[in-house]
């Protein structure tokens, strides 16, 4: 806009300056481009709609912590989540200007709901101790524990962390979230009449008003991929691949040629009905298996995540802004319990070497 307009004011003025306020002019406005052109770029790496990876380590040969956030920073990739505040990957991730989604441990919730200083020492132990050396941006307060045992406690562990944070001083760089799957709406198609489970309301629209008061995001693990296998006879496999041509889905004004989309959009409208539409979606897990069971194959895998990667900075039909999202996962690994999708999901072998060529940028 600088560039567009800068002429026309330019030429406007050249008939009333002076030589001097000429020279002062140009001067001033040589200098502020040549600053933006050597400013430090760091941030432009993890701006709102690059692509994060997932690191989990539920495995018994990956690389030393340190290497891997190398990986991180060789191939560019400007975000990470990291399921547990590992020590040792945290220490890792000191000054390297990496933003990093970290989970509360599941198992930690009730006792979080339940004691604002048991949130505290976590947070203190966790949090502080590396923030901002570390670049924390979020906390998900458990993963995809709604439904599950624990969902009494998601949003009282939520505020407790909250409030830990800002007696930390730490609250308004790092925010609050809890990271959901798919499961907990009981819609989603067409994706206007996005809703959570009925059984789930009372505990999502607290938390997604929550959330809209803090200013912090909603996260969703989307995954296509176990969407298409679920109903192959409905879903084209180019429609969760990205690989469609046109729109396959039309829902009002909008137009849908993926499923990706669809899923996240649905999700709009979920938080739309909850009293939340100001909360922004952020992808807290995406991916595509390379082995394993149907349609889990390198090809499939490499087109869903380099399409994954090209494609968030379009956002969505119902919100035209960059999406935040997390790809799934950094490395194979080996102890995954489940399926055998579930031990394939890795863009590097532990050795380090890549499952398939992919470009994060």
């Amino acid at each position: 806009m600088y560039n567009s307009l800068a002429p026309r004011s330019f030429a406007s003025t050249m008939s009333s300056v002076t030589k001097t306020s000429y020279n002062f002019f140009f001067s001033f406005f040589t200098t502020y481009l040549v600053f933006l052109l050597l400013a430090p770029s760091t941030h432009l790496q993890v701006a709102a709609g690059a692509i994060g990876v997932c690191y989990g380590r539920v495995s018994n040969n990956l690389p030393s912590a340190r290497e891997v956030i190398e990986m991180y920073k060789s191939n560019g990739i400007g975000k990470l989540r990291l399921y547990a505040p590992s020590q040792d990957a945290l220490d890792a991730l000191r000054g390297t200007n990496i933003e990093v989604l970290v989970d509360v441990p599941n198992e930690d919730l009730p006792q979080l709901s339940s004691s604002f200083s048991a949130a505290a020492a976590w947070v203190d132990a966790n949090i502080a101790k590396f923030w901002p050396d570390v670049r924390l941006k979020y906390i998900a307060v458990g993963n995809e524990q709604l439904p599950s045992g624990n969902a009494p406690f998601v949003l009282g562990a939520m505020q407790n962390i909250q409030r830990a944070l800002q007696s930390s001083g730490s609250a308004n760089a790092i925010k609050v979230s809890t990271a959901v799957s798919m499961a907990a709406l009981k819609s989603s198609y067409p994706p206007s009449q996005g809703a959570f489970a009925d059984d789930l309301v009372t505990y999502l629209g607290p938390i997604a008003r929550f959330l809209s008061s803090t200013g912090a995001p909603f996260l969703v693990n989307v995954y296509p991929y176990f969407s298409y296998i679920g109903d192959p006879s409905h879903i084209a496999l180019s429609y969760a691949l990205f690989t469609a041509p046109s729109d396959v889905v039309r829902d009002g004004p909008y137009g849908y040629q993926n499923l990706f989309d669809a899923m996240i959009d649905a999700v709009y409208a979920a938080l739309d009905k909850v009293g939340a539409s100001g909360v922004e979606v952020v992808v807290s897990e995406s991916g595509w298996p390379s082995d394993g069971n149907v349609a889990a194959t390198l090809e499939n895998a490499k087109t869903y995540n380099q399409n994954l990667i090209n494609h968030v900075r379009k956002g969505t039909p119902r919100k035209q802004v960059p999406i935040e999202a997390f790809l799934f996962a950094m490395f194979n690994e080996n102890q995954k319990p489940g399926a055998a999708t579930e031990r394939n999901f890795g863009l590097f072998y532990p050795n380090k070497q890549p499952v398939y060529p992919i470009q994060f940028s």
